[in-house]
């Protein structure tokens, strides 16, 4: 199997240019360990674990592989140092983080040679990690699934990349990525790799139950909608049932269903309506959002699991790329990877006898 070199293999030490994302619910031990024997980069997803299912998590991890992973960490948890205190004694070589971590965190994860990579959604802040010392940052374009930004993927890796060409960051492209094209597509532009999260998720390794795995192979390119109304921020889901209720709903139905479902999740997440509502005013604070959607942000977590734990695709929050619309197969990581970097190879070489000196 021919290989392909880049800074990011480079750094991490990983065989391929390719990043599994830190998935809520969808990154565990399975899957991580999956992708990293493939020769890619597993991130497990931590924020929906608490510290010792991380704990354990990272023990299966190291039982399954002895290839690098990541942990992706929530710089703004609670629990955040204690979390970084385990990555750092697992010896685990990736941090990586949705939010941007502070110049003191990134400089005591380095110091404890660890690669620190966040993930960004606009080219100042690939200058602001740049310049506290991140080693590479993921940038994800409007395809994406989960939180999202307006900028698709072929606007903001090139204005990312040319923002911190001079700094030598390794960019790793997300967003819209799910096959050979693709890769050689983010290569041709000059990031180091491709990072995805709905592709692996439809994977054989991946935990997520085989009914949630069709409802999102049977999805069309239209069938994903950025909706602001599951928790106030851009987040690109499947169109459920809820979503669409949520959706096409009056303010004041939106926040019936709100309360509907907080209710419903209120007993798994243990929250008492003062907790809940304490969260809420955190969350208000500094955003402009309604009720409604500070209750949903507040059960965000507990609905995904809904769907992607528990399988129920009704009630439940469906994350997901805009890729879904276009797959039609459940491969191994091993398969995925291989067929990926196979594919990326011919189309690089192919590009290349075009050229004429």
């Amino acid at each position: 199997m021919s290989r392909i070199r880049t800074p990011l293999t480079d750094l991490v030490g990983i065989e391929h240019p390719v990043v599994q994302t830190g998935m809520g619910w969808v990154a565990g031990a399975r899957l991580v360990a999956a992708t990293a024997n493939a020769g890619g980069l597993g991130i497990l997803a931590s924020a929906t674990m608490t510290l010792d299912e991380l704990q354990t998590a990272v023990d299966k991890v190291k039982a399954a592989t002895d290839k690098p992973f990541g942990i992706n960490i929530r710089a703004d948890a609670g629990d955040a140092n204690e979390r970084v205190d385990l990555l750092i004694r697992e010896g685990v070589k990736v941090a990586s983080f949705a939010l941007a971590p502070k110049p003191e965190l990134i400089a005591r994860l380095k110091d404890a040679g660890v690669v620190v990579i966040p993930s960004v959604g606009a080219a100042r802040h690939a200058e602001k990690v740049a310049g506290w010392g991140a080693d590479a940052v993921i940038v994800q374009g409007g395809e994406g699934g989960g939180h999202t930004g307006p900028v698709p993927t072929t606007l903001l890796l090139p204005s990312v990349l040319d923002a911190v060409r001079d700094t030598g960051m390794p960019v790793v492209a997300a967003g819209g990525f799910f096959d050979g094209r693709g890769l050689a597509a983010a290569l041709a532009y000059g990031a180091a790799g491709v990072a995805m999260g709905t592709r692996f998720l439809l994977t054989k390794d991946s935990t997520v139950p085989d009914a949630v795995k069709r409802r999102y192979l049977e999805a069309g390119l239209d069938g994903t909608v950025v909706s602001t109304r599951v928790d106030g921020m851009p987040h690109r889901v499947l169109r459920t049932g809820l979503v669409e209720k949520l959706e096409s709903g009056s303010p004041i139905r939106g926040f019936t269903a709100a309360v509907r479902n907080a209710q419903k999740f209120k007993k798994m997440t243990g929250m008492t309506w003062r907790s809940m509502i304490r969260d809420g005013l955190e969350m208000r604070r500094g955003k402009d959002l309604t009720w409604a959607q500070v209750i949903m942000a507040a059960n965000t977590p507990m609905l995904l699991k809904a769907g992607l734990v528990e399988g129920n695709t009704e009630a439940g929050v469906l994350a997901s790329g805009q890729v879904a619309g276009i797959l039609d197969d459940l491969p191994s990581c091993a398969e995925l990877i291989e067929q990926i970097v196979a594919d990326a190879v011919r189309h690089l070489k192919g590009a290349v006898a075009l050229v004429e000196e």
